[in-house]
C-alpha cells in the first residue's frame, strides 16, 4: 500500500500541493483527475520521490520512504515528457529494467516480445527511439514500464499522443496488467471522461487539494461539493441559483417546480443546482419533467450528437442530444429536465443530496 499523510509541497510564493492524505491500495488502479494545473504531475513527482514534499510523510508499504532517491524505490514512471535511451534499440530501451534487475536472456526477450506485441512496437525493436514518431515513442516508454513489472506505475497521460483504436485498447488492457501483477497503478488525466472508462478510484484534483477520493463511479455520481463535480463533467457542468419555497423549487428566471422527493428535507433557502449536459432533453423524460424555455446561443454537431449552447436567465448551458439538431442562433427552444437528477449544494458549494436515483 502506498499511504500519503497530510503532505504538502510549497515552491516559492505557490502551494502546488495543499495536505493531501491518501491510501493506495496494492491491485488497484487510481485516476487523478483534474484541470491543467491542479496538481496531478506534483502529486505523481512526490510518489516517485523526484520532489519531497515540505511537510507530510509519504509510506509504501508501511515503511516512510519520503527521502528516499527514485532509483530505490520499486516504481516505474511515464510522465508527458517521456524519455527513452537514444543510443539504445527499441528492443534494450524495452529490456532495460530487466538487465538492471539481473534477469536472465530468455524471461528479458519473452517479456520485451509480450509488450512490444502489446504496444504494437514489434516491427521497431531494431529501430531507434529517434527513427520513431512520437506516439511510438511513448509506446516505447510504456513498454518499458510494464516490463519493469513495479509495485507503483505513475502514467501521467500517457496515451495523448497514439491514434484512437489504440488508445481505446490500451485503456483496457493496461489496468489489468498492472492488477494482475499486484501493482499500485495510478494514472493522471484532465479527461473526466478517461476516468469513467477506465474506473478503479479516482481522486479529484482541485488546485493543489484532493476534494473526493473513492470508487470513480460514485465520485462521478455522488460529489461530496460543487468543485468536485465541476471537475467530473466535461462539457462543464450546467448550474443555475435556485430557492427552495414551502414545497417548490424556484429557479433563477421564475421557472418553479414541485420539491423532489429525495430533496424534500432540505432548509428552505438559496442553492445552486447542477446536472450533466446529457440530461437536459428535446422531448419529456421521467415522471414530472420540468420544460424550460431557453435561447440558443450555439450549435456543435459531431455527427452522431449535437451540442446545443444555451442562455437561461444568466445561465449558460450546454445540452447534449443524440443525433444533427440545426437550431438558428438566438432561437428560444423548449428543453426539458429531470429533477430526480439535480445535484444540489449550499452557500458553501457542500452537496445537500441525500439521496439520488442518477440515471449516467
Amino acid at each position: 500500500m502506498l499511504e500519503l499523510r497530510n503532505i504538502t509541497k510549497i515552491a516559492g510564493a505557490e502551494t502546488h500541493i495543499s495536505d493531501v492524505s491518501l491510501k493506495l491500495e496494492r491491485g488497484t488502479l487510481n485516476v487523478l483527475l483534474g484541470p491543467t494545473l491542479s496538481g496531478k504531475t506534483s502529486l505523481m513527482r512526490l510518489m516517485a520521490g523526484l520532489d519531497k514534499p515540505n511537510s507530510g510523510t509519504l509510506h509504501f508499504d508501511g515503511v516512510d520512504v519520503t527521502g528516499v532517491a527514485p532509483q530505490k524505490r520499486d516504481i516505474a514512471m511515464v510522465f508527458q515528457q517521456f524519455i527513452n535511451y537514444p543510443t539504445m534499440t527499441v528492443y534494450e530501451n524495452i529490456a532495460s529494467p530487466m538487465r538492471v534487475a539481473g534477469a536472465n536472456r530468455k524471461a528479458i526477450d519473452e517479456a520485451v516480445q509480450r509488450a512490444a506485441a502489446l504496444m504494437k512496437l514489434t516491427p521497431y525493436l531494431e529501430r531507434t527511439p529517434l527513427n520513431l514518431s512520437g506516439g511510438q515513442q511513448q509506446r516505447c516508454a510504456l513498454a518499458r514500464a510494464i516490463v519493469k513489472n513495479a509495485g507503483l506505475v505513475l502514467l501521467d497521460e500517457p496515451l495523448a499522443n497514439l491514434d484512437y483504436k489504440l488508445r481505446e485498447e490500451l485503456r483496457a488492457e493496461l489496468p489489468r496488467i498492472f492488477a494482475e501483477a499486484g501493482t499500485i497503478f495510478v494514472y493522471a488525466t484532465t479527461e473526466p471522461s478517461e476516468a469513467l472508462l477506465l474506473g478503479g478510484n479516482t481522486a479529484t484534483l482541485s488546485q493543489g487539494r484532493v476534494t473526493q477520493f473513492g470508487k470513480t463511479i460514485e465520485v462521478f455520481r455522488q460529489p461530496n461539493d460543487l468543485i468536485t463535480a465541476q471537475t467530473f463533467s466535461d462539457p462543464p457542468l450546467n448550474t443555475v441559483v435556485m430557492r427552495k419555497a414551502g414545497d417548490r423549487f424556484v429557479l433563477d428566471g421564475g421557472i418553479a417546480f414541485p420539491v423532489p422527493a429525495h430533496l424534500g428535507e432540505i432548509g428552505e433557502s438559496a442553492y445552486t443546482i447542477g446536472f450533466q449536459p446529457h440530461h437536459l432533453s428535446l422531448s419529456p423524460a421521467g415522471a414530472a419533467p420540468v420544460a424550460i424555455k431557453a435561447k440558443v446561443m450555439a450549435m456543435e454537431i459531431t455527427g452522431s450528437e449535437s451540442f446545443v449552447h444555451l442562455r437561461y436567465a444568466d445561465a449558460r448551458w450546454v445540452m447534449l442530444t443524440p443525433g444533427i439538431k440545426q437550431f438558428e442562433t438566438d432561437e428560444e427552444i423548449e428543453v426539458f429536465l429531470d429533477p430526480r437528477v439535480l445535484l444540489v449544494f449550499d452557500g458553501q458549494g457542500r452537496s445537500v443530496t441525500t439521496q439520488r436515483k442518477l440515471a449516467a
